[in-house]
C-alpha cells in the first residue's frame, strides 16, 4: 500500500484528467454523436416498453438463454428476428451528479491499478518515457480492452468499440502524461 502514499498525487490528477476528457468526449467533440441510432417509430417501440414494464437492468430478445435456444421454437425465434440486447434505465431525468461522481471514481480507481502496476514494474528513479509508456499501455487496456467482449458476443457494434479505443488512447496519453510528470 506504500504506493498509494507515494503515488496519490499523479492519482487523483490523473482521475481529474481522465474525467474531464471524457466529459468533452461525450458533451463537445462530435466523436459519439452518432454512435447511437434512433428507433424509427420510436415512440411505439417505447410504448411497447412501458407496457411490458421492464425493471431497470439488461434484457435479451427473444430470451433463448438456459438451452431453449436449441428448441425448434427457439431456432424459428432466432431466424425470425431481431434479435436485441436492451439496456433500460430508470425513468426521468438522470441523476447526473451521482454519474459525474461514479465517473471520476471510476478514473481515480483505475488511475491507483496504474500506480500499484507501475510502482511494481518501475523504479523510483524512471525516466519520463518509461513511466509513460507502462502507466500509458496499462490505462489503455483497462478502458479499451475490458469492452470488447461487448461486440464479440452482444452485438456492440465495432465502431463503437472504436470509438471508445480512441477514447482511451486519449486516457493513456493522459495518465502517461501525468504519471512521468509526477513520478516520485
Amino acid at each position: 500500500m506504500q504506493f498509494l502514499l507515494d503515488l496519490w498525487l499523479p492519482i487523483i490528477v490523473t482521475g481529474v484528467g481522465v474525467f474531464l476528457m471524457s466529459a468533452l468526449n461525450w458533451t463537445v467533440l462530435p466523436t459519439h454523436q452518432k454512435e447511437f441510432a434512433a428507433f424509427t417509430d420510436e415512440d411505439g417501440v417505447s410504448d411497447a416498453l412501458r407496457a411490458n414494464a421492464p425493471a431497470p437492468g439488461r434484457y435479451v430478445s427473444p430470451n433463448l438463454l438456459g438451452g431453449a435456444g436449441n428448441t425448434p421454437e427457439g431456432k424459428a425465434k432466432m431466424e425470425r428476428g431481431p434479435i436485441a440486447y436492451v439496456t433500460v434505465a430508470p425513468p426521468g431525468l438522470p441523476n447526473m451528479g451521482a454519474m459525474m461522481g461514479q465517473s471520476f471514481l471510476s478514473a481515480t480507481v483505475i488511475a491507483a491499478f496504474v500506480a500499484y502496476v507501475a510502482a511494481n514494474t518501475l523504479a523510483p528513479d524512471a525516466d519520463y518515457l518509461s513511466v509513460f509508456r507502462i502507466t500509458g499501455t496499462v490505462t489503455f487496456m483497462a478502458y479499451a480492452l475490458g469492452s470488447t467482449s461487448e461486440s464479440i458476443w452482444f452485438a456492440r457494434p465495432w465502431k463503437s468499440w472504436l470509438l471508445n479505443a480512441f477514447d482511451s488512447l486519449l486516457y493513456a496519453g493522459i495518465t502517461g502524461g501525468i504519471f512521468g510528470w509526477l513520478w516520485r
